[in-house]
């Protein structure tokens, strides 16, 4: 039986469209561009980053299809310095240089909210974490009846935090008198603000706030602060700070004679290293825990719990687990979901499948569009820890309540100073 050329290409071609051949990969890599700080006062929340990407890259070594075409894929990380404006400028070369197709930023409203600006001017899809919702979606002048078109948020908010730290407070024996130390920045801004922070939710539960008013991050003097702490008999120290302040003003404080009975401090205390470097100043301080070896998720990507991840993480890297382990492990795998969902590489295509992103993550349920307080935000679950002396290390953080996210186990109660 013969064929001709023209019968044969047919016949191949057909051949061609009902095998299991593999997917042909893609000459495009999709470029993912991740901004956080890896160097200056906020490069504890950037510690783990360079760890998860090298475990992202084993994660995508066969690629992802995207609309039926299999492509390799490139993280592109960069330094954010812990400044505003450097984080703008680096988003802005992922962008215009780099043509990724995802952008993804954590680390403080100092590195988020610049890299989500940066996007929604030029209408790329980005996937931002670790800043309260409410500096993130407010500090940049978003309105809630529109939100953002291509800017998307996994976080706690403050009414968590503030709901964290009141639970522990109320087991303790004090005079419900609360001294707040807010900076001039994102968070502090914020945290102290009037109708969004702690002053109307503390006043309604019967606690008074001294709140001597904004300082610069890297002060070095905390005289008048401590100076209105003891005059108004305050016992509960608040706030949210960066590292180095927060062992300026406990230095001080044990210089001037002031003892507080609690320190529940935002930021600075989230970190091993930082504890570590206060010595015996950081044992009995609390602080919010948004992700723990502890926490009851599963990864989507690798399938690894919580405490498989942390454990993984140490013994890589020889250090102790950290926080935004958990949340810089997530937004990659909201990437991997949601790039394996798109119908293409086109922006829009893109920041579709990232809008309807529904996925258990190993920081909980993320969800955009509802139930949330805000289209573009997905609230994850937030608990109280307490800095102990550990067994087997230095410190240990302590899940002390849990009485906002109850499926997320405690390890004891809070205790006094």
């Amino acid at each position: 039986m013969s064929m001709n050329r023209r019968q044969f290409s047919q016949a191949v071609a057909a051949l061609a469209a009902t095998s299991a051949t593999p997917l042909l990969w893609a000459a495009q890599a999709i470029k993912i561009g991740y901004v956080s700080p890896q160097t200056g006062p906020l490069a504890p929340f950037g510690e783990a980053d360079k760890w998860v990407i090298d475990q992202m890259k084993a994660a995508f070594k066969d690629g992802i299809v995207v609309g039926g075409t299999r492509h390799a894929v490139e993280i592109v990380l960069k330094d954010s310095q812990s400044n505003p404006n450097r984080a703008g400028e680096v988003a802005n070369d992922l962008i215009l240089k780099e043509k990724v197709a995802l952008m993804l930023t954590a680390g403080t409203p100092e590195t988020a909210n610049p890299v989500s600006d940066a996007c929604e001017l030029n209408e790329v899809p980005c996937v931002s974490s670790v800043v309260p919702w409410q500096p993130w979606f407010f500090g940049r002048n978003g309105d809630p009846r529109q939100g953002f078109d291509w800017t998307y948020h996994l976080f706690w908010g403050l009414e968590d935090v503030i709901a964290a730290y009141t639970n522990g407070w109320k087991g303790l024996q004090t005079n419900k008198k609360v001294g707040g130390l807010f900076p001039n920045d994102g968070d502090g801004n914020a945290w102290g603000d009037k109708k969004l922070g702690f002053p109307k939710p503390l006043a309604d539960m019967g606690l008074s706030l001294t709140d001597p008013g904004r300082f610069q991050s890297g002060t070095q003097d905390f005289s008048a602060q401590i100076a209105a702490f003891k005059r108004d008999n305050v016992e509960i120290v608040t706030g949210v700070v960066i590292p180095p302040d927060a062992k300026t003003f406990l230095t001080q404080a044990r210089q001037q004679g002031f003892k507080p009975k609690a320190v529940t401090l935002g930021k600075a205390l989230l970190f091993p290293s930082a504890l570590e470097a206060l010595g015996d100043l950081g044992l009995g301080l609390s602080t919010e825990v948004w992700w723990s070896p502890s926490h009851p998720f599963t990864s989507s990507l690798t399938r690894q719990s919580a405490q498989a991840l942390a454990d993984s993480y140490e013994a890589g890297t020889r250090k102790q687990w950290t926080q935004p382990i958990g949340f810089a492990h997530a937004l990659f795998e909201v990437a991997a979901n949601a790039l394996a969902r798109s119908k293409s590489l086109k922006a829009e295509d893109v920041r579709n499948a990232v809008a309807s992103t529904s996925i258990d993550s190993i920081v909980g349920p993320v969800k955009w569009g509802g139930p949330g307080p805000m289209k573009n935000v997905s609230r994850t679950p937030l608990v109280l820890g307490q800095w102990r002396k550990g067994h087997q290390r230095k410190v240990e953080l302590v899940i002390v309540n849990n009485g906002a996210a109850t499926n997320i186990p405690a390890g004891g109660a809070m205790q006094l100073l």
